[in-house]
């Protein structure tokens, strides 16, 4: 895929961060000596995990040079690198690795989870927040848009675009993790963001599930396919009583420590 906008991305900071703070409100840690934002895109969530942890090392990685380049002029204090999860492997034993929103990028769940689990020190944190919503209307919309147009052939299969099959049931991920820890914490969260209209929902999934569909396209085929994906999008999320939509988002957070 093309690189990341971090401009697009952070235009709704404030309800991406959310679940962040959330996740990393459950990490049971006191004073970690190495901290690892796994896919730390513009900073918000590093930002985040270094205010709870000031003694501790906080190190952002990321594939996205873009993403890369934000978080250094959010954090100029901290290390940023980059780096890809899926076959990552840090030079010491991390105390927490936190991986806010990018896991559901990856493929093969049942094994990387235990993978990332095991680079660990002993009592050590795995903390993973991943969208869960590849059934929800934003992302059915998506795929049905892509199979039915004249970009059909440029996007390809719009269940690999979409990511199908990468997300595993809340509890299979207990079931990988369990065996190996000393406790995990798995729940299942749906948000209801209040958004302004149709395309400010649109702008939101463009910055991140939308990418695969539209990289491809070129810019004909592009605003062909945004403005069919809105259309649907637009009675799919109808005005609510204040005339604002409500996109529902679940999101699946897991909170695995290691045996100490």
């Amino acid at each position: 895929m093309a690189d990341w906008n971090p401009a697009l991305y952070t235009r709704f900071e404030d309800e991406r961060t959310r679940p962040a703070a959330e996740l990393l409100a459950r990490v049971p840690l006191e004073r970690p000596r190495l901290a690892i934002d796994l896919g730390c895109g513009p900073g918000n969530s590093t930002a985040l995990i270094a205010a709870r942890f000031p003694e501790a090392e906080v190190v952002g990685l990321d594939t996205s040079p873009a993403m890369l380049d934000a978080a250094r002029a959010r954090l100029p204090g901290l290390a940023f690198a980059q780096a890809d999860a899926a076959t990552w492997a840090p030079e010491r034993a991390p105390d927490l690795i936190y991986a806010n929103a990018v896991l559901q990028w990856l493929p093969d769940h049942a094994t990387l989870l235990p993978r990332l689990f095991g680079l660990l020190n002993p009592g050590g944190v795995l903390a993973v927040q991943m969208p869960d919503n590849l059934a929800e209307p934003s992302h059915r919309l998506m795929r049905a848009v892509a199979a039915a147009g004249p970009w059909a052939a440029a996007i390809g299969d719009p269940a690999v675009a979409g990511r199908l099959g990468r997300m595993l049931d809340p509890a299979a991920y207990y079931d990988v993790l369990a065996p190996r820890a000393d406790a995990v914490d798995v729940w299942r969260t749906a948000y209801h963001h209040r958004m302004d209209d149709a395309a400010a929902i649109v702008a939101w999934v463009s910055a991140t599930g939308l990418r695969p569909f539209l990289d491809p396209l070129d810019p004909d085929q592009r605003a062909g396919f945004l403005e069919a994906y809105t259309a649907e999008i637009d009675r799919a999320y109808p005005p609510r009583a204040d005339g604002r939509r409500l996109l529902a988002f679940p999101r699946v957070f897991i909170v695995a420590r290691k045996v100490g």
